[in-house]
């Protein structure tokens, strides 16, 4: 091959790589383009989202406080906030910025995203709670409007996140957080946890590990300048005030159970039951499935069949037999009733 073949060869391959890349939709540039224009999105949200975080907390968003948020330079957070202004989202004023009424909205179906996206982690897809911040984080500018109403649905409407976040509706309203610090809450007075701060990350983790939910039920034991002692039912928890601060409480809600209600887990063979309710930390796709299986409320229920192993269990409900392991069990709150002559005869025939 001589000289000019090789420089035809070499032409041609160059002339293949322009038109790989300049091919519309799917060519180089045009991925490149469309990356470009998704980063450029999800910082505006992210933007958008820190300004409507800090108005909901009584405070207002300046040029430095974005610049810390967004870990960007001084020259960049400019650049976005000019960007933004044209826009019509947000304006300054004296003290910081402000979101228009179009960039409130923004911000807020930014937020509707991560905190149904991080119910649906949580809920349906079984991930733990300490990672569904990151995923989240992502997702929400990944998510359109018909998604976001889709995924609503699925979960049944929900009104909080799994960390007890208000979830804001399609229309843009966003409940205030009814709650105050656990630091705050008086002694020896029964408390409802109804949310935990997500950051920073180490300490979230922390109240995770010593398994407080939102939802629990605690009472405070002991609160000095060095720590804070709670019991939740179970176990004492010995907590240092920069984490207890980032746990939020309300007022214990009062049970309607009657006395002598148990688990369902409790159940023996032999006994029968009524069921009473689900237990309120049951959420998403495990509750809709024990209501699919018919566990509604005033519902009979009875230990089919035992495991020599503990887990599952078989439980007759509604004239049919459903599997369900411990942890499902425990899920549901029933009332022991007096078994018939005709219940009885029938787990005389069961262990015959």
């Amino acid at each position: 091959m001589n000289m000019t073949d090789y420089v035809s060869v070499w032409l041609l391959a160059l002339l293949l790589i322009a038109v790989v890349a300049a091919w519309p939709k799917v060519g180089l540039w045009a991925q490149w383009r469309r990356q470009r224009i998704q980063r450029d999105r999800a910082l505006l949200e992210d933007a958008l989202k820190h300004i409507v975080t800090c108005e909901h907390r009584g405070q207002r968003a300046t040029p430095e406080s974005l610049a810390g948020a967004l870990t960007l330079s001084e020259r960049r957070i400019l650049s976005l906030v000019v960007r933004m202004e044209r826009r019509g989202l947000v304006r300054s004023e004296a003290g910081g910025m402000a979101l228009t009424r179009e960039g409130e909205s923004w911000a807020l179906q930014v937020i509707r995203a991560h905190r149904l996206w991080e119910t649906y982690l949580t809920d349906d897809a079984g991930m733990p709670m300490e990672r569904v911040h990151q995923a989240a984080e992502i997702a929400e500018h990944q998510l359109s409007a018909e998604h976001l109403d889709q995924l609503e649905a699925h979960l049944g409407h929900p009104a909080s996140d799994p960390h007890g976040d208000p979830i804001p509706t399609a229309e843009g309203t966003l409940l205030p957080l009814d709650a105050v610090s656990l630091i705050d809450w008086p002694e020896d007075t029964p408390a409802r946890i109804v949310h935990i701060e997500d950051e920073p990350d180490a300490i979230f983790r922390q109240i995770i590990a010593a398994g407080l939910r939102p939802g629990s039920t605690i009472r405070i034991l002991e609160n000095t300048p060095e720590r804070l002692v709670l019991f939740d039912g179970d176990t004492e928890h010995r907590l240092a005030h920069v984490v207890a601060a980032n746990v939020q409480v309300a007022e214990a809600r009062r049970t309607t159970r009657p006395e002598g209600a148990i688990r369902l887990s409790e159940l023996k063979a032999g006994e029968v039951a009524e069921v009473i309710e689900l237990d309120p930390e049951c959420r998403g796709f495990s509750r809709r499935r024990l209501l699919d299986l018919g566990l509604t409320p005033e519902c009979r229920v009875e230990v089919a069949l035992d495991n020599p192993f503990g887990d599952p269990r078989g439980f007759r409900v509604r004239g049919t037999t459903i599997a369900l392991r411990n942890q499902q069990a425990d899920q549901i709150w029933i009332q022991p009733r007096a078994a018939s002559a005709q219940d009885q005869s029938a787990a005389e025939v069961q262990q015959a």
